[in-house]
């Protein structure tokens, strides 16, 4: 939804679709592609099909494998990331997306819609990082709330293949609307500082991060 955009809207809506002409990594334009195709096959066979789009996607993890979002996380209470990017992201609990994921399955008004799955908050990284602080006390003695500038990082971006995709979004709007799963189907997610704190605390847990 939100990629490729030369300019960004207030909030991003189910009528946006990211622009596969823009500057887009593989993985961006795989999701694009991968939905176009699905509603593409829908329609040619005439099949019933819903849509749900999460944005970052947090909440409990369940062992050594997840996703690059949790990545973030980790990183941070590890003492890795200890420069942040002055970027912000949209954030949605696992369970939350499972649940979306069930209502468009069996309501009837969800056919041929699609859902952003998000709680309609808008973070940076740093008010991310000061959510572990403000949540895990002493386990989060490593994290960084200090934000390297954007000019810096376009620089860094030309040498270092991991930041290109995030210095995209570098002075960019990238809220997102949850009133249509909200509305039509009545979805209640919990909020972003419930879903970063219990990624981290499911962390601590599992022996991924040190107590």
């Amino acid at each position: 939804v939100i990629s490729g955009h030369k300019s960004h809207p207030k909030i991003f809506t189910e009528e946006d679709w990211t622009d596969l002409t823009g500057n887009i990594d593989a993985y961006q334009r795989s999701k694009t592609l991968a939905e176009r195709a699905a509603w593409e096959f829908a329609n040619k066979e005439n099949l019933e099909l819903s849509a749900v789009n999460p944005v970052a996607v947090m909440g409990p993890v369940l062992g050594k494998d997840f996703s690059h979002s949790n990545q973030i996380i980790r990183a941070m209470l590890t003492g890795k990331m200890p420069f942040l990017l002055k970027i912000g992201f949209d954030y949605v609990d696992v369970r939350d997306v499972a649940d979306l994921h069930l209502l468009a399955m069996t309501r009837a008004e969800a056919v041929g819609q699609r859902f952003l799955a998000t709680t309609g908050e808008n973070l940076t990284y740093k008010e991310e990082a000061k959510i572990l602080q403000k949540n895990l006390g002493s386990i989060a003695n490593k994290v960084s709330t200090q934000e390297i500038p954007d000019f810096l990082v376009r620089i860094l971006a030309i040498f270092v293949k991991s930041m290109r995709m995030p210095a995209t979004f570098l002075g960019k709007n990238t809220a997102c609307s949850n009133a249509k799963a909200k509305n039509l189907l009545d979805w209640q997610p919990r909020s972003a500082e419930e879903a970063i704190a219990a990624t981290a605390k499911s962390m601590v847990d599992l022996g991924l991060v040190d107590k």
